[in-house]
């Protein structure tokens, strides 16, 4: 028998996940499989990180919005109290700019659309888990495909509003769940199965009049690369269409 003692796996540089920083606001690349805060069956959450984010400031930052545990990529934090009522205003108000990419599950038959279907939580006892409900919370969602093959294609998306779950839960509902959604896409939920296909690839933030908006950009995760560089596409390529597509803004901002 070997006496070779395994290493352990480096510890979670989250500073290295740093993709923006001034004195309001951090934008982190959020990895896939971290929740961002305590769930009821514990575990490692981003939570549990946040301190190493102060750079310098008294207090560690705090959540501007919400990604689900399985999608990575741009997450806002306020880095203090009038930042996260700021940032949470513009949230509110749809004037942050989100566009996200997911692998789906077959090729709609357009080549972009717009999915208006109000969703609720499907019971008190479900936790977050999501349905479309006519009587529930309004959600929109606007997306065009940016690539296709074997069997799936690659959408830019942008929710123009913020629901829990509402693109998987909208994606789905149009016949093309994402690619690794064991909640809505009926993927395995056993240890090693696929992982969610869904990224937060760009974040547009406003400023104050005068000032440029923050626009932060989030690299696809080595999942998503690996899938589309094994269907044949270019990932760098599909990134640069998802930055390139158009869609409607909310009321008092601008197209991006």
């Amino acid at each position: 028998m070997s006496d070779t003692v395994t290493p352990a796996p480096p510890a979670f540089d989250i500073a290295a996940r740093v993709l923006y920083r001034d004195g309001m606001m951090l934008v982190i690349d959020k990895p896939a499989g971290l929740a961002v805060h305590k769930g009821p069956k514990g575990g490692e959450t981003l939570a549990d990180h946040l301190d190493a984010l102060r750079f310098g400031l008294p207090n560690a930052p705090e959540l501007a919005h919400r990604l689900d545990k399985d999608t990575s990529g741009c997450l806002v934090l306020g880095r203090h109290r009038k930042a996260l009522a700021d940032l949470g205003k513009a949230f509110a108000d749809g004037t942050v700019g989100k566009t996200y990419m997911a692998v789906v599950r077959g090729v709609p038959a357009q080549t972009r659309g717009r999915i208006e279907l109000r969703l609720a939580k499907r019971s008190p006892t479900r936790g977050w888990w999501m349905a479309v409900d006519p009587k529930g919370q309004e959600a929109i969602t606007e997306w065009q495909t940016i690539a296709q093959g074997e069997g799936l294609a690659v959408l830019a998306l942008s929710p123009l509003t913020g629901r829990t779950h509402q693109l998987r839960v909208h994606l789905d509902a149009i016949g093309h769940p994402i690619l690794g959604d064991s909640i809505y896409g009926g993927a395995s939920r056993l240890p090693g199965g696929p992982i969610l296909h869904l990224h937060s690839r760009r974040a547009v933030i406003p400023q104050k009049k005068g000032r440029d908006a923050v626009d932060v950009r989030a690299p696809l995760p080595p999942h998503m690369r690996a899938t589309l560089a094994r269907a044949g596409f270019d990932p760098a390529a599909l990134e640069a269409q998802a930055d390139a597509a158009i869609f409607t803004p909310r009321a008092g901002t601008r197209p991006r």
